[in-house]
This record gives C-alpha cells, structure tokens and sequence, in this order.
C-alpha cells in the first residue's frame, strides 16, 4: 500500500532522531486508531532512516495474559551476548533494566528501539519503558512507541502521562486519509472515492481491504472483506489460517509446521489472499483485525480442538521461559486444567520475578478456576500467592477475598501457623480499604491464634502488623511495644526483612509523638535496608522520616530527608515512595513560607494519574491550605474531595490534616459554626492519642470562635502560648521553626509594631486574606497610616499573580490553549487548568478575552512582544 499524506508526521520523527544522534535522546508516541497504518508508518522511517542506525524492535502480544517483557526477548535474540542469558534466569528486574539501558549506549551508530503496540504490553514492559523515559535524554537514541489510542488501559495511561512531563517526548498522532488520500489510493480502479471514504471514514487498513475485495461494490463491513477472502481458500489453507489465529499475532513458522507433522500446505496461498505475510522472524498476519475477524469465526468445538494441537506443537519446539504465558493460554483454550495449573504457575512466577504483578495476579485467579478438585492446601497456597499479588496492585477488593480464602483452607488443611499468617496479612488490604475496626479485629484474631502456637516468623510479622495499625492510629504505647516485641522474635530467628519494617513502625510511633528516639530506630532500619539492597524497604524508611518529622513541624530535618528520598526514590523507580514524599515536601515548602514551590509540587502530585488514596490526601492538604491563604478560588472543592479520601481510612493521620485546613478555610470564609464543627470532628481523637500539634491546632481554631475548651498541658507550645495570649512567646516559637506565616498569626495579635511586622509577612508570602482582616481590624483600632502593601515596578503584585501565573497569563494573551501553554512550560494541561483558573479568579475575570484585555489595560505583558509569539 502507498503511504500517504504522512510527510509531516515522518519530518517530526526525523527531526528526534537527529537530535537523538547528537546525544539528546527522544522518545516518540506514534499513536491511532486500529487500522490507521502505524506499523506502515515506522516501517516507512525505518525503510528511509534505518540504514544510518542500529535498529532494535520487539512486539508486545496480544493475549489475554501478555508474557511479561515479550518484546524484551524479541530484541535480546537480536542482540544476544547477556541481555539474553539474563532474561532466561530470574534476574533481579534493576539488573535486567539497567542491561537493557547499556545496551543503547553500546553502539557507535545511534540506536532505534521500537515496541509495537505497547496498547497490549505487560506490566514490566511499561515499567521498563517508562525507566528507559526517565534516562533518554542523555543517549543518542530514540525510542519509538506505537499504541491505539482508543481506550487505552490505565497502565498505559499512566505511562502516557509520565512521558508527557518530560522535554524528550514528542506524540506523533497518525489521522484519518482525506478523500482526496483514498483517491489516490483507488487510481484507476472501478471505485468511487466518495462512496469509499463514506464507508470507511478513510482509515487506510480499511481502504485497502475494500479496495482488495473482489465482489462488487462496497461491502458493509470490513469483517465481510476479510472473510471474502478467506473464502475463496482451499481447506487446507483455511486450515493454516485457523491455526495461526490460535497461535497468536506472530507466529513461529517452525511451530505451525508442528500443527501440522510438517510444512504447512496452504501456508502460501494465505500469503497469496493478502492474509498472513512473512517478517523477519515468522509469519504475521497482515492486520490484528484480521485475526480477530478469523477468531470470531470459529465455534468452541473447533477452536478447542486447534488450542490443543497447537499447546502440543508449542510444548514440543522447546519454547523457553516466554513462552510459558502462551502456553498457559492455549492450555485453557483446550481445557487441560492440569497443564492450566503447570504452566499458569511458571507463567505466574516469571511474571512476578519482573515485577508484572498485574499479569501474574490474572494468572492466579485463571489457575483457581481449574484448581476446584485440588486438595485444601494446594489451593489455600494459590490464593495466598494471588492475594499476595492484588496487593501489590492495588486490588485491595480481591486481595481481602484470596486471604480470607486462605485462612479458611489452611484451617481446613490443619495448618494454623499458615492460617494466622493470612489472617494478619488481612489486615493490611482492609485498612487501605478503610476497613480499619474489621482490620484491628481479624489482627486481634491472627495475634490469639498464633500466640498459642510456638514462636514463628509469621508471629513475629503479625506483631510487626498489629504494631503498624496502632502506628496509624497514633496509639504510641501499644505500637512500641507490639513492634518491639517483632524486633525482638524476628533477631531470634534471623529475619531481617521484620527487623527493618518493625523498626520503621517502631521508629514513626515515637517521632510522631515528639520522641527523638524514633530517629534512631528510623535510621537503622534505613541504613539496614539500603545495605541489604531491599530498595522498596529504604524508601519506605525515608518516606516515614520525612513524613513524621513533618507532622511535628521539624521542617527543617522533614526537609532534609524528604529531598534526599525524593532522589533516592526516582532514581529506582519507586513511585508510590516518591510521590507520597513530593506531596508531603509541598506541605513542609507550605509551612516554609515557600508558597510558589509547594504550589508546583503539590499541582505536580495531584496531576499524577494512579496516585494513592494517601498521597492524594496530602497533596489536595497542601493545595487547598495554600489556595485558602493566597485566597486562590478552588479551595472548598479541593478541600471536600480531602476529606471523602480521608473519611475512608478513619485515622487520624489522615483526618486530621483535612479537619485543620477545612476549618482554616471556614475561618476566612466567616461562617465560625462550621470552623467549630471541623475542629471538634476529630478533636477528641487527637486527644486519645495524646497528639500535641493536631490537639494544639483544633484548640486554636476552637478558642479562636469564643468556644471554651482546655488546652492540655501536653499540646504544641507554639498553640498552647498563643491561646494563652502570649502572642510575643508564641511567635518566637514559630519563627524558631520557620513557619513565617504561623508567626505572622501570632504577631497579628500583638502591639501596633507586632501588627505591623506580622503585614509585612502576609504581604510578602502573598496572604492576601490575612493581610485583609488585619489591616481591617487596625482600622478598627485607630490606627492611621497602615501600609497599602509592597508597591512593585510591575503590577503583578496589585492583584497577586505569582511569577508561574505571570507567564501563564502572557500565553493567554496570545491565544493559546492550555495544552500549547502546558507544552511552552514544561507543566501538565491539567496544572494550566488550575493556573489558568488561578489567573482569572485574581483578574476578577470571567472569561480568557476578559483576562487577556484586563492584562493588556493594566500593562501586565511581557514589554519584548518578539518573545511572545504564538509559534
């Protein structure tokens, strides 16, 4: 077929492959509809560009249970050497990463890496591009990405949304012919263009097919087209096509042969019909959606019986660790339970050794479904497995099902250690579900049982469980000393891995609670973990330090650790850990007085496709504090959708935080019943678990509307001394913890020269409603000559735009869309959305004409209009 009217589309992809040659790799998102042509379209650069590179390219499969890292073995057969040997062993996923990473810079010529369909890629597969994203901009290559991009998975999403942030990635959208395109297409055949383009809305693979048909006229559906064709085949060769649907997209030659005791006959006459079609490394059909076509087709009998030649031939080529996926399948399609639970368990295990937890949880729940006549243990040790794997993705639903399960096998197999093992480990996917009282009871339950049984592992790890659901609670006695107890059986019997991760519960009960003790056991088990190369563990360590030391306002030690887990975290893809420190360090840059920073930060964590319940809840904390302080509109919103995360997971740790900014943001929207309500919401927790700086804040807002309450003797000083009234003490201690605004608060209610201090602040960090009430309540009180506020050069300050909104306002001005202002600034579309909502509510604007004509009045651009064109 032509390639037409893509020039553009292949000058884009030239143009990164340039730069990609003067070591500023790129990464190019080729992306349409099924049908649009994209595999034509790179094999076209390919054809054009290739010769002057070293082109590397593997396909990901399109099973219902991908093989994790598919087209990794298709590039290791053409490399060889390590990256092969490594992937027939189970090498730990870093080293596996890191050789493909070599692997790129290993070639005097620039290299082309190409995945195909990454739509139908496995987790480790996205995982290992989205590494390889994170390190391309230093390489001389340039990755190429194909995927449809109608109605991509969340992972791909993910992955799509993570590239986006990056300068390395360009998208390459493929559209539709025009008809002028289907005209060409058609040249001299007896076809009427328009009548063709009506029909299939000008996708080229759609085109052709009609084009191809040998009936007259245009058929209905490109469905019929393909089955003309195969109608037309002899038996044997409708055989052969049967046969390759079974196999897959891609198809061994060697293993159809195998079907068939020898070569396929009729192989050639598919060829012929334009069905399938030779590749480098086998046969292929021309197009998914003829395979599909062809799948559809066959009735259950004959796609059983083909299923069951082809897993023989398969088994038989000797097909290594790859291929135990495809194996699994084809043992489902024939019904051979016994080979299901065989390969579906290599399957699994390979899946998970790479870290596609995702694919081997769909490989366990297929397992259970053929393995009802198993005896109790033998499926009591699938669900655990597979209970195991929804955890670690998020599938909390299905991870408290396979534990419960479990237990209940176990017991039925008589095993109670295993037993009380899955009832502890319950407790975990019920909490992050919000299940915390049925998560305390079923840890309670698992502690008894295994308490009467001899000391074992699994007790010492359901100390260190129970201990870490007191931790959450903010129970600082019961934790230290469940944990402690974990530390204690674990260092009997050797366990490392319980040492540390009682140690991080240990280590955050104590620091939350104000205890510099904490840090040390925080630091052993960080300096533990990092020694033993438990990568996930140190993160978790960092994100505890950091977190903790934050929520007792050392922000200072918050901060240092914060930023150098950030690091540490990114730098081995740990996303959960890294996000969840970013949305905290937009907290700590919050109370620093480093308004525009936390605002990037927090925008940056809430804009994350896939985040956490946990991270999201900190995130939208610190955005909605600094919209109510700055009084950006969008705070109530951002502060309701707070508190339905929080509200889930019933603890304090969480509630907290959201009941203190909710009642800040009812205190300056005046309404002193509802500032009451959220101060006493969680007031009496925070007590409970004797939690100074929660108890301190709820107090404040409390005595702040005239509601009486008693101020224990153990809550923050910087609260305690300010409703006491010793504003002077009060803002000393705020200053020593460089919180500028907090001390600006207390100042407030000072002398005519505190007050005055105390507006400098606010003018300075931009807190215009502080400033506001403040300059009103001196008003009030007499005082002459209060200052208007900083007078700048510039009129940014007259309405508060902060330098990211200054630009953002330039771009309105000259009519750019937020995705063309989000790709100028390097920031998402989604935190323009904010910005630019942002920008109009200080503006008083209503409209983006409103806003760009109120700039132009007041002299707000950019005074060089040569830097502000639109191109």
């Amino acid at each position: 077929m032509k390639l037409l009217e893509r020039d553009l589309q292949l000058q884009a992809l030239a143009t990164a492959l340039d730069a990609a040659a003067t070591g500023h790799g790129r990464i190019a998102v080729i992306s349409g509809e099924a049908g649009i042509g994209k595999t034509s379209f790179v094999e076209r650069f390919l054809t054009d560009r290739g010769a002057a590179v070293r082109v590397l390219k593997g396909n990901c499969d399109s099973l219902f249970h991908p093989s994790p890292l598919a087209p990794l073995y298709d590039i290791a057969y053409q490399t060889g050497g390590r990256l092969l040997s490594q992937l027939e062993v189970e090498t730990p996923r870093a080293a596996l990463f890191a050789t493909v990473l070599g692997e790129l810079d290993s070639s005097a010529q620039p290299t082309l890496l190409v995945f195909e369909d990454v739509h139908w890629a496995d987790e480790a597969t996205l995982d290992l591009i989205k590494f390889l994203g994170r390190r391309i901009a230093q390489m001389r290559a340039l990755i190429i990405l194909t995927h449809r991009d109608d109605g991509a998975a969340p992972l791909l999403r993910q992955l799509l949304g993570d590239l986006a942030s990056s300068r390395s990635t360009i998208r390459i959208a493929l559209p539709r012919l025009t008809i002028d395109g289907v005209r060409a297409l058609i040249a001299d055949q007896p076809f009427d263009a328009a009548a063709v383009h009506g029909q299939t809305a000008g996708n080229p693979f759609f085109v052709t097919e009609v084009l191809a048909n040998t009936a007259t006229g245009v058929p209905p559906t490109v469905r019929d087209a393909v089955l003309a064709r195969a109608a037309i085949l002899q038996p044997n060769a409708r055989h052969v096509l049967e046969a390759a649907a079974v196999l897959g997209s891609r198809i061994d030659d060697a293993v159809l042969s195998g079907m068939f005791g020898g070569e396929a006959d009729g192989l050639v006459d598919c060829m012929t019909a334009g069905l399938l079609e030779a590749t480098a490394d086998g046969i292929a059909f021309r197009h998914e959606l003829v395979r599909d076509t062809i799948l559809h087709e066959l009735d259950a009998m004959r796609r059983r019986a083909l299923c069951r030649q082809a897993f023989a031939a398969l088994k038989a080529s000797g097909i290594g660790r790859g291929g135990f996926a495809q194996l699994a399948e084809l043992a489902a399609g024939a019904g051979d339970s016994e080979s299901v639970l065989e390969y579906g368990l290599a399957a699994a295990r390979a899946d998970a050794a790479v870290g596609a937890h995702r694919a081997a949880a769909a490989q366990y729940l297929r397992m259970l479904e053929y393995a009802g006549d198993r005896p109790p243990a033998e499926r009591a040790q699938l669900y655990e497995t597979y209970a195991e794997e929804c955890t670690t993705v998020d599938n909390q639903r299905e991870a408290i099902r396979g534990r419960r399960e479990a237990a209940e096998l176990w017991r039925q197999a008589g095993d109670r250690v295993r037993e009380g093992a899955n009832l502890s480990a319950l407790a975990w996917p019920m909490v992050r579900s919000g299940q915390n009282m049925a998560a305390h009871e079923t840890s309670q339950r698992a502690l008894a049982l295994l308490e009467s049984l001899p000391p074992s592992r699994e007790l010492a790890d359901a100390y260190r469980m129970h201990a870490h659901l007191r931790m959450l609670d903010r129970d600082r006695p019961l934790a230290v000393e469940l944990g402690t107890k974990a530390i204690a059986l674990a260092t009997m019997l050797d366990d490392k891995r319980i040492i540390v991760a009682a140690e991080i519960v240990v280590g955050s009960a104590l620091l939350v609670d104000g205890d510099e003790a904490g840090a040390d056991h925080l630091n052993r088990a960080l300096a533990l973990a990092r020694e033993e190369g438990w990568d996930a563990l140190a993160g978790l360590a960092y994100l505890n330090i950091g977190s903790s030391y934050g929520e007792v306002y050392q922000f200072a030690e918050a901060e240092r650790y914060l930023v150098e887990g950030i690091d540490y975290a990114r730098e081995r893809d740990l996303d959960h850990a890294t996000h969840y420190m970013t949305a905290w360090l937009a907290l700590v840059r919050l109370y620093q007085g480093r308004w525009d920073e936390a605002l990037e930060l927090a925008e940056w964590v809430v804009g994350r496709p896939g985040t956490s319940a946990i991270t999201r809840i900190m995130a939208l904390v610190a955005l909605g504090r600094l919209r109510t302080r700055r009084g950006d509109a969008g705070a109530e919103d951002i502060l309701d959708e707070a508190l339905q995360l929080a509200l889930q997971t019933d603890t304090l740790q969480r509630l907290a935080p959201v009941r203190s900014a909710r009642a800040e943001a009812a205190w300056f929207a005046g309404d002193f019943p509802l500032v009451i309500a959220e101060a006493t919401a969680t007031h009496a927790l925070a007590e409970r678990s004797k939690h100074g700086w929660h108890t301190g804040e709820f107090a404040f807002w409390q005595r702040l509307c005239g509601n009486p309450v008693i101020v224990p003797a153990w809550s923050a000083p910087p609260f305690a001394l300010q409703i006491s009234g010793d504003w002077q003490c009060a803002a000393e201690q705020w200053a020593r913890l460089g919180c500028p605004y907090e001390q600006a608060r207390a100042l407030a209610d000072g002398d005519t020269d505190a007050q005055l201090a105390a507006l400098e602040i606010f003018d300075r960090l931009g807190a215009r409603p502080a400033a506001s009430i403040l300059r009103q309540r001196m008003r009030g009180e007499g005082m002459r000559r209060i200052p208007r506020g900083p007078r700048a050069t510039t009129r940014r300050n007259r309405f508060g735009l902060t330098l990211r909104e200054m630009e953002v306002l330039a771009c309105i001005a000259i009519g750019l869309s937020n995705g063309r202002i989000g790709a100028r600034l390097h920031v998402s579309p989604k935190t323009i959305d904010h910005h630019v909502s942002s920008v109009l509510a200080k503006l008083g604007a209503t409209t983006r004409g409103m806003a760009a004509e109120i700039a132009r009045e007041q002299n707000l651009l950019p005074q060089n209009r040569d830097t502000m064109s639109a191109k």
